[in-house]
């Protein structure tokens, strides 16, 4: 039996889940590509030694063919849906422990205001740390039945995201703060392995390292089935809503809800921007895990530790050789074996989380014109961009450079799901950026744009960074409305407090709700 932090558990049958090779061509490398419009969408093999991924094996995921008249529906229909994230700190825990909603009567406002204004929907982070706060399978849903009632009763549709991540560091103070549920807490502080942890040891609670998605370790349960069981409760509890009220269901992947690792941790000190982030696999389960592809890739040796010389968090590229051109960079043979396990790893997470999704949405989905969409978020990492290596990426778990697409794979995977692709940063223009690091948050975009036109999947997106004036509003209206690109299906404004409020603020956002609103 698997180590279990301590806490008296059965084994759960594990779940097997496998998929084919992804492979790309190599070709010719250069130091800089400036033009990152022109990384190329390759088809064929640049490496492929085996299973890099261990059980998980990646592979080319025949993907379901709809036809582009029913899954680009949004290039038909220009009228986009704004929803607006309810604020970080709208929930709490009261002295007796049950959940509450603060501030109600200033929420009721703001959603009547907001719905004058032509907002479509709310977004509303469901958290794991709330529902199942104090022991396995015992959901409490009362905060979230009185919320979505009050969102409806507005005349506002609801766009879910399943949060199975910590709010704690991102939170902007302690009261708005949601932790995992306690008593997950409890067994990490017995087992600090089932975390992410970087090669200095160091972990944080945010989410639960994928390395222990198929081991037992939770009372019986592998941290897929925990997913599993909350998901099929929540399907359970608010199916009279689906469709009618409940348009939108992201599903959480990772930290802040995205499919990537906590390499850029914000908040506790470690990180900062511009740096390139550290890998984050060290916890005892992940190395296990590396240990056996590099014996499945006859390369024992390769096991043992990740890249040694890829700096440090706050490190630039041109101080970390693994990121430059040389015999054990990313380019090594060694380096493409471990990108490929470390982010083929995260795939295989995501698929295996989605395919559940998928499946209880199915009936939903299937209900037209009363379908409900199901979103995967992906972390919007532009800095370092323009760089061959794209070393930022990397470190998050995307393997995405000057000479491989990264972000192919992983849209293949949701498009055999049916699922949208959701990414943030559509308000940032390159000319905002620092030069010195290289960032095209434009480019990246790009890239994603072409990757969800060429698999037939859903774009999504929101902002990153609270944007009231003209310009920041008006460029996400460009990239929305890109002329070579279908529409996005909707809209994220990131996310709703006393500023957005503010007359001269207002006075910006409303025209741009409006506009957002109104078929071309």
């Amino acid at each position: 039996m698997a180590e279990n932090g301590g806490v008296a558990c059965k084994c759960s049958e594990r779940r097997n889940y496998s998929f084919r090779e992804v492979c790309f061509e190599k070709r010719s490398s250069r130091k800089f590509f400036r033009n990152v419009s022109m990384v190329p969408l390759i088809k064929k093999g640049i490496y492929r030694r085996g299973s890099a991924a261990g059980n998980c094996c990646i592979l080319s995921m025949a993907y379901r063919e709809k036809s582009r008249s029913t899954i680009l529906e949004s290039s038909k229909q220009k009228r986009i849906p704004i929803f607006v994230m309810m604020p970080i700190d709208a929930f709490g825990i009261d002295t007796s422990g049950a959940p509450r909603i603060r501030k109600i009567k200033a929420i009721t406002m703001s959603l009547k205001a907001l719905k004058l204004a032509g907002v479509h929907g709310i977004t509303v982070e469901v958290w794991w740390g709330i529902v199942e706060r104090y022991s396995p399978l015992a959901y409490n849903w009362s905060l979230y039945e009185e919320l979505f009632k009050l969102i409806s009763e507005s005349g506002l549709k609801l766009h879910v995201a399943l949060s199975f991540h910590s709010s704690m560091l991102s939170s902007p103070n302690e009261k708005g703060g949601v932790s995992l549920p306690l008593w997950i807490l409890e067994i990490g502080y017995l087992n600090k392995d089932i975390y992410y942890r970087d090669r200095n040891g160091f972990s944080n609670d945010d989410y639960l390292t994928l390395g222990v998605d198929r081991i037992p370790l939770f009372c019986g349960r592998t941290a897929l089935q925990c997913y599993e069981d909350l998901m099929f409760s929540f399907f359970n509890k608010f199916e009279s809503l689906m469709g009618s009220v409940i348009e939108e269901i992201s599903v959480g992947l990772g930290p802040s809800g995205e499919l990537r690792y906590p390499a850029h941790p914000f908040g506790d000190g470690r990180w900062r921007f511009p740096g390139i982030g550290e890998f984050q696999c060290y916890d005892k389960y992940m190395m296990e895990d590396l240990k056996m592809a590099a014996c499945q890739e006859g390369k024992p040796q390769w096991g043992d530790k990740g890249p040694q010389n890829a700096g440090y968090y706050n490190s630039l590229p041109s101080g970390a050789p693994f990121f430059e051109e040389g015999r054990e960079s990313f380019i090594s043979d060694y380096g493409r074996f471990f990108l490929e396990w470390y982010s083929g790893r995260l795939i295989c997470h995501a698929d295996a989380v989605l395919a559940k999704a998928a499946n209880m949405l199915k009936k939903y989905q299937d209900n037209e014109p009363n379908s409900v969409l199901l979103v995967a978020k992906i972390g919007g990492i532009y800095w370092w961009y323009q760089t061959e290596s794209h070393p930022a990426e990397l470190t998050a778990g995307y393997y995405n450079t000057a000479l491989r697409d990264g972000y192919d794979p992983l849209a293949s995977m949701l498009s055999r799901h049916g699922v949208a692709l959701h990414i943030s940063c559509l308000e940032m223009m390159d000319s905002e950026t620092p030069r010195t690091s290289l960032c095209s948050p434009e480019g990246l975009l790009q890239q994603i744009r072409a990757v969800s036109k060429k698999r037939l999947i859903h774009l999504t997106g929101r902002n990153a960074n609270e944007r009231f004036d003209k310009d920041g509003l008006w460029q996400i209206i460009a990239n929305c409305y890109h002329p070579q690109a279908e529409a996005v299906r909707s809209f994220t404004y990131f996310r709703m407090n006393e500023k957005i409020f503010r007359a001269e603020n207002w006075n910006n956002f409303v025209p741009f709700v409006r506009r957002m609103s109104t078929n071309l």
